[in-house]
């Protein structure tokens, strides 16, 4: 590719010093499998040959700031994600979907629109940032959920466009004084987060592929079981708690639906997150959904030795804790896959029970 070429729909000539210079990177395995956490880091080396400002962003995901880098390879932005993507694809094969921009929050929303393999820049001129964001959903800007998007329909804000437009004194009465700051910000496209190289993750994700269309809610809360354990035993060992877990279904259509909610308090403890995944899936209602995916995302991380606990004189709750902490001491010794929740491989049609829940008795009905 020479530099300037056309990459996407958004690109456009950009006033000299002002090239974007912000990439947000979404790694795919040309089968479709999730990423191994061994792919993973060889890719952000892959990203560390072009700049040293690289965030990553578990499990598939990364930020690159390679401003610093343009004049060294003399390429401009989308020079550079073109010898990224190349690179991934014939020395991983893995497809790199890329979104180029003067901020991180644009990167972001520029990659989640792009399609699969696509390089997508959205210039770092007013016009073309108010153009990119004008008719989006005002759900798409990054921080704003659904109790959010909703409160913000109900004043006929429905769009990014009439969001930007709206008085900052209305949002604030909307959404409160610091939220409705930070919306009427990125809703003009203004996100001053930098790229913090080698942070610790701010969230942490897993996802799990049916083979076939699934339809059993069954099997849908036992791939989520998986995933909570799976995640808890990852934040427990980086020593860090979740206070939000966020659920995202794929369906055979390819749409999505994506909920959140907030944890009773940070934890790492795997029954809790658990129990908050069934709740976030039955709260969806599924009926006979084809359901191709299920993910969750355990977000607003902090450290565990900075999150407080709350005190329980119920000794089957440290009994849960101390067994918990053999787990994990064994799968460090004997690897991931050697301990799994039982409820995890089935139980003749029975679905998981939910965290805590007494198993029933002699004669009790099937639920």
């Amino acid at each position: 590719m020479t530099p300037g070429a056309d990459t996407g729909p958004d690109r456009a000539a950009t006033p000299a010093g002002r090239q974007p210079g912000m990439l947000h990177i979404r790694f795919r395995t040309a089968d479709g499998t999730p990423l191994g956490a061994g792919c993973f880091a060889q890719l952000l080396r892959l990203l560390a040959q072009f700049t040293p400002v690289i965030e990553a962003l578990p499990p598939d995901a990364a930020l690159a700031d390679v401003r610093g880098a343009l004049r060294y390879f003399d390429r401009d932005a989308a020079g550079l994600a073109e010898l990224v993507r190349l690179r991934a694809l014939a020395w991983h094969g893995v497809r790199c979907t890329i979104g180029i921009a003067a901020n991180p929050l644009l990167a972001r929303m520029a990659a989640q629109g792009a399609a699969p393999g696509e390089i997508r820049v959205v210039p770092d001129d007013a016009a073309a940032v108010a153009a990119f964001l004008d008719r989006r959903p005002a759900s798409a800007l990054h921080g704003v959920g659904p109790a959010a998007a909703r409160a913000l329909c109900a004043y006929g804000l429905d769009s990014v466009g009439r969001v930007a437009a709206a008085p900052p004194a209305t949002l604030q009465r909307i959404l409160g004084a610091r939220t409705g700051r930070v919306v009427y910000e990125r809703a003009r496209g203004i996100d001053p987060t930098p790229v913090v190289p080698n942070a610790a993750a701010r969230s942490a994700a897993a996802e799990h592929r049916f083979a076939h269309d699934e339809l059993d809610p069954d099997r849908r809360r036992r791939a989520l079981l998986s995933l909570a354990d799976g995640l808890g035993a990852r934040m427990r060992a980086s020593g860090q708690v979740a206070r939000a877990l966020t659920l995202t279904v794929r369906y055979a259509d390819r749409s999505t639906t994506t909920r959140t909610r907030r944890l009773a308090g940070p934890t790492a403890h795997g029954p809790a997150l658990v129990e908050a995944a069934y709740a976030l899936h039955a709260a969806l209602g599924l009926q006979r959904a084809r359901v191709r995916s299920v993910a969750l995302r355990a977000e607003d991380l902090c450290r565990a030795e900075l999150a407080a606990r709350q005190l329980s004189f119920d000794p089957s709750d440290d009994r849960a804790h101390r067994i918990e902490a053999a787990v994990d001491r064994a799968r460090a010794r004997f690897g991931d896959g050697s301990i799994r929740p039982a409820a995890a491989f089935g139980g003749g049609g029975r679905p998981p029970p939910l965290p805590g829940a007494k198993p029933p008795g002699p004669g009790a009905t099937r639920p």
